[in-house]
């Protein structure tokens, strides 16, 4: 009897990174010149044809392009036909999603250069050894041995961070490893106080990776050493990084179901709290857990927070404080039981889990005393509080 063919295992494009050696940068600041100019070519020549002086606009694609730079291999010597197209393609793209007849020109040199940026065909990279040949050129890369356990990849480039480092960044095929996670479900509440607080307890706290550093880059910057103040900076990033790859790998492993709050850092950085939310690393959060979850086999939620501080925890009914002023209010509401259902004053969002008791979010402090309890009137305050003189209550000067 012959025997069933074996389904292959399931897998997910993961793009890996590998830092470059130095003894190729030269070569591919050369290259990245010449990826520079074929991009700005694509911006002239299409927003000719996008606005031309007469005749109808035509709105060039990536194959019209590449038809148009044929040949064009002759005038270059580090990049291939290959980056080339992938630069047309690119370039459409971009284009096509910014709606725009003309994006920005590339800068090779001065204060404004722009990164280095290479890309490249899954064809034109090839192995050699413990190394990559890549038009012509052998490049090496550290953790070798990594980039020898893949057994192929797709389109890819090398790229350049603000410091001057080159990366290949390549992406390949990763098989998922589904296992039972030991706990079924948890849900994470981000904030800045906490950076996020579990429903069981667990508390990522703030980061402060730019804070600490914040005295050194000011100085680094006033002297002038601009490429020291990079490297503070990477040193800040990578310090946010590192916090949040351990807090939602232990996430990962230990639940089967992650629910996490749909929280926008693009509109509160508009705030006065705009450092806080940089540097708390919301949005690099839900994406980690989100393909960090995905190669596991977990189940990730992005959840929406609206009306969470106005939802009474039995009924669900928006009975409760609302409005800025209102989060200070412990009042909720009447429960079908007719029951009052309260909630202990806290400066910022109280998250009261439906089924469960009202509970304040972990890391609040109580900086005034403006609690509204049951029966207990609240005393109006008499005149200005004058800065540096002690509050007449007790309560404000622990």
């Amino acid at each position: 009897m012959a025997s069933m063919p074996e389904t292959p295992a399931p897998t997910v494009t993961r793009t890996l990174r590998f830092k470059v050696r130095r003894e190729g940068y030269a070569w591919l600041e050369a290259a990245a010149v010449e990826v520079n100019q074929t991009w700005n070519w694509c911006n002239e020549v299409s927003y000719k044809a996008a606005r031309p002086y007469s005749g109808p606009a035509r709105w060039l694609s990536g194959f019209d392009l590449d038809k148009l730079s044929t040949g064009a291999t002759k005038c270059f010597g580090h990049i291939g036909a290959d980056t080339i197209q992938k630069v047309n393609a690119e370039f459409a793209r971009r284009r096509r999603q910014f709606r725009k007849a003309k994006l920005r020109w590339r800068v090779s040199r001065g204060r404004r250069k722009s990164l280095g940026w290479v890309p490249f065909k899954a064809a034109s990279l090839r192995r050699k050894g413990r190394a990559l040949r890549f038009c012509g050129k052998t490049l090496r890369v550290f953790e070798a041995g990594r980039f020898l356990g893949i057994k192929q990849w797709q389109d890819g480039c090398f790229c350049q961070d603000a410091v001057g480092d080159w990366w290949l960044c390549l992406p390949a095929p990763v098989a998922i490893e589904s296992t039972a996670a030991p706990q079924a479900e948890v849900g994470i509440d981000l904030g800045l106080l906490a950076t996020a607080t579990t429903s069981d307890g667990d508390v990522l706290e703030a980061g402060r990776g730019y804070r600490d550093l914040e005295q050194r880059i000011a100085n680094a910057q006033r002297r002038g050493h601009k490429r020291h103040a990079k490297r503070l900076h990477r040193k800040a990033s990578r310090c946010r990084a590192n916090a949040l790859h351990r807090f939602s790998r232990t996430m990962v492993n230990t639940y089967q179901t992650i629910v996490v709050g749909d929280v926008s850092s693009l509109k509160l950085v508009r705030t006065r709290m705009a450092k806080a939310v940089l540097d708390s690393g919301w949005g690099m959060l839900r994406a980690q857990l989100q393909y960090k979850g995905e190669s596991a086999g977990r189940r990730v939620r992005i959840v929406s927070e609206r009306n969470t501080s106005r939802a009474c925890s039995a009924c669900g009914a928006l009975t409760g404080p609302a409005g800025v002023n209102g989060l200070r209010v412990s009042i909720g509401c009447v429960v079908s039981a007719g029951a009052l259902t309260t909630a202990t004053s806290t400066p910022r969002r109280t998250s009261w889990p439906r089924g469960g008791v009202p509970r304040p979010c972990a890391g609040t402090s109580h900086r005034h005393d403006t609690r509204r309890r049951a029966g207990h009137p609240v005393r109006a305050r008499q005149g200005k509080r004058v800065p540096g003189r002690r509050h007449e209550h007790q309560s404000c000067n622990r």
